[in-house]
């Protein structure tokens, strides 16, 4: 039965979890006239979820350049999470795609939500030229596949606000506090965005799209993978160069 979306409860409302931990999940709010994004979507119906132990929080970020990367730094020391799985949408792809590599650089193909549209701009001025993950994505990739569905590695994780909160991720926790892994995953459309683009008179109906319920069950099983391979891992890579 497909999963039904949660109300979403965001970190300004939330109580801290009782004598549990923390994994923090981010999504985006809709963008480029949308009205959804399914990294919203899938945070919503995970949150409140415990996997490996961890209880799943689920945060929604702005899609605006000047306010997604303070978002962001406030859940993470609001929640001390973990772990921290960020979400973002790929109209295109047609599997789950695990990002290893964010980029120091701003170069939007759109305009944000507040309007702007930097180009040939750093993330961070003076900072890394790029930062990787520190989520182990073979795993996760693996037990995605395991659980039937589609999904791989990909190197980049584009230019757009999903990068740039990517690497401020890895930046921040590099500085503040690196052990707790993280990492993005970018997600497909949903098949209602497809079909409301395609009202629009956009052509994206001929474009790849993923049940929610699929989408859960991936992020889920990637999840769950990341939390055991942890465990009982000894250390991790660096995640910024």
């Amino acid at each position: 039965m497909p999963e039904q979306p949660k109300t979403l409860v965001t970190a300004q409302v939330l109580q801290r979890p009782q004598d549990a931990g923390v994994l923090l999940i981010t999504g985006f709010e809709p963008f480029g006239g949308d009205s959804a994004n399914s990294s919203q979507v899938v945070a919503q119906a995970l949150h409140g979820e415990v996997i490996g132990g961890l209880t799943v929080v689920a945060v929604v970020l702005p899609c605006v350049f000047a306010t997604a990367p303070s978002a962001l730094q406030q859940a993470l020391e609001r929640w001390q999470p973990h772990l921290v799985l960020a979400l973002g949408q790929a109209a295109g792809c047609s599997g789950l795609l695990l990002e290893r590599v964010a980029i120091n650089l701003m170069d939007a193909p759109i305009a944000d939500n507040a309007g702007q549209q930097p180009t040939d701009a750093p993330v961070v001025a003076g900072g890394p030229a790029a930062c990787f993950t520190t989520l182990p994505v073979r795993a996760m990739v693996s037990a995605m596949r395991s659980a039937g569905v589609p999904a791989s590695l990909s190197n980049s994780a584009g230019t757009f606000v999903c990068n740039q909160v990517f690497y401020c991720l890895q930046q921040q926790l590099a500085t503040a506090n690196p052990s707790v892994p993280s990492g993005f995953l970018h997600l497909p459309l949903l098949p209602e965005q497809t079909l409301e683009r395609a009202a629009d008179g956009d052509a994206s109906l001929q474009q790849p799209s993923m049940a929610l319920h699929e989408m859960v069950h991936g992020v889920r099983a990637a999840m769950m993978a990341a939390v055991v391979f942890l465990s009982h891992a000894k250390g991790k890579a660096p995640s910024c160069l």
